[in-house]
């Protein structure tokens, strides 16, 4: 913990190249993007497993405080991406790297030029959603109550790890887990071969996704009903988020789903890559203390293991009419409970497009929705 506190410290004070703060800002993208990753495999995943839970994350993150968040992570990826493809090329080509401080402000300058009209297109889908006369606003416990199974499940996974390595630790008197020669090594070098790759080809499909689902549509078009599904041609009849990923998933291109083949190929890569980069950030600060060391790898590990395998799941499932109602019955309940909690006394749910739709699918009056 001290060398973290003096890495923070260190950096505030440090007054020399743009390097050092590359350096910064990509563990930091990277760990946002990583977090934010964690959380969208599992919320994704309750569209199979727990459709109700899953209508109410999205209505969290159609929130205001979470609106802020999704401009944070598109900054976060793109950055993070431009960097690491830099990274990369100077690696395979070390001679380069006396160029790295004027790659360095072109990663700054392609973030900025890519983010400009990406943000611009992206606060439009806020502008006109907020503009809209029906708006659910989420009180706050609500929304503490929806994350809190992402924290409780991380903070498991940790004490897991901790537990683990102290057991581990008994028996090997807290020898490090790593050496410099023999097997240790070569797996290091795998891993430097395989986080310079996989980054190489994540990018163009991370920057799809994140085109598709932030820009084209944006987060608000998922709850939106009679919406053409971006990548498809299906229509979101219900306006539920389930219905959404359930058509998309569904959606067969020469007899293929190619949007299921997108997101594994993206779940497999993402995961391996992400936790890898976690691990190294988390072993930086953790060298002198083996327990730590092994805990904190321990922790990436169960993380990865435990994202890969619900995503996975979830991908190989399928979401059926049931999911689509009972997503339908949640939204139809936030709609009652959330937009008269607001305090608008003049909000009336018979008049609420928004409320009727939902409602009249929880009382089955809409067609049959998927399998059609």
């Amino acid at each position: 913990m001290s060398s973290l506190v003096l890495t923070l410290r260190e950096t505030l004070r440090y007054r020399g190249a743009v390097g050092q703060w590359s350096w910064v800002l990509h563990r930091l993208t990277g760990l946002g993007v990583v977090f934010f990753f964690i959380l969208h495999v599992i919320g994704t995943s309750w569209a199979v497993f727990a459709p109700a839970l899953y209508e109410k994350e999205i209505k969290v993150y159609q929130s205001p405080l979470f609106t802020l968040g999704e401009f944070a992570l598109t900054f976060a990826v793109v950055y993070h991406a431009f960097n690491g493809m830099r990274i990369a090329i100077f690696d395979y080509r070390p001679e380069w790297w006396k160029h790295q401080q004027r790659a360095a402000y072109v990663v700054f300058g392609l973030t900025i030029l890519t983010l400009i009209p990406t943000f611009a297109i992206m606060f439009s889908h806020v502008l006109a959603h907020y503009a809209q006369a029906e708006i659910i606003i989420l009180p706050i416990p609500t929304i503490i109550e929806a994350v809190s199974p992402f924290i409780i499940g991380m903070a498991l996974a940790v004490i897991a790890a901790v537990v683990l390595s102290g057991v581990v630790g008994l028996f090997t008197r807290n020898r490090d887990m790593a050496t410099n020669t023999g097997r240790g090594s070569r797996v290091e070098r795998f891993w430097w071969s395989y986080m310079r790759v996989s980054g190489l080809l994540i990018v163009p499909l991370v920057f799809g996704h994140l085109a598709m689902v932030h820009v084209i549509q944006g987060v608000f078009h998922l709850t939106t009903a009679d919406y053409v599904i971006v990548g498809t041609t299906a229509v979101n009849q219900s306006g539920t988020v389930v219905e959404f990923v359930g058509e998309r998933w569904n959606y067969l291109l020469a007899g293929v789903a190619i949007w299921r083949f997108y997101d594994v190929a993206l779940l497999a890569l993402v995961a391996a890559h992400g936790f890898n980069g976690l691990r190294y950030v988390l072993t930086d600060f953790t060298m002198s203390r083996p327990l730590l060391r092994r805990a904190a790898m321990y922790a990436c590990f169960i993380g990865g293991a435990i994202t890969l395998s619900i995503g996975a799941a979830s991908m190989i499932a399928t979401i059926d009419q049931t999911a689509v109602q009972i997503a339908a019955e949640e939204q139809c309940r936030l709609a009652q409970a959330y937009s008269i909690n607001a305090g608008d006394a003049n909000w009336n749910p018979s008049q609420s497009d928004l409320f009727r739709a939902a409602c009249e699918t929880a009382e089955g009056t809409l067609p049959v929705i998927l399998g059609r």
